[in-house]
């Protein structure tokens, strides 16, 4: 996924503008050591606005350490932001791409990611 910082600020001090190129769900992406696969993407209201997240699986096909070597996948949930506008544009490549805002503040990310792990079966839960 191709995630790409802006300059332009909002007014909240600490906010951070990306652009979150949307990709095809259930196509592999490849990745160090294997692929991951985003399978579906989540938008969920969250006081008075709407946070943007991706399901999907990451799958390490080979991954050494010592003298082992074990492939493993596991499901993940990867959270872009707050939704400032939702696929405004296409990109080089005509992937939508939506603007969104950083989510910074620890305890919004960990009340988020405690919504997400109770709908979702991910192992692990990302902030952009």
């Amino acid at each position: 996924m191709k995630v790409r910082e802006k300059s332009t600020p909002t007014s909240a001090p600490e906010s951070t503008l990306l652009e979150y190129t949307h990709l095809p769900l259930g196509k592999d992406v490849p990745a160090f050591a294997g692929y991951y696969v985003p399978e579906k993407e989540v938008r969920i209201p969250f006081h008075g606005r709407e946070v943007l997240y991706v399901i999907g699986q990451v799958v390490v096909e080979t991954a050494c350490q010592d003298i082992t070597c074990t492939p493993g996948s596991d499901w993940y949930a990867m959270v872009p932001g707050y939704i400032l506008r939702w696929q405004y544009r296409k990109n080089e490549d005509g992937l939508p791409v939506s603007e969104t805002e950083m989510i910074t503040d620890y305890k919004t990310r960990k009340e988020i990611e405690h919504i997400i792990q109770e709908r979702e079966a991910a192992t692990r839960v990302e902030f952009r």
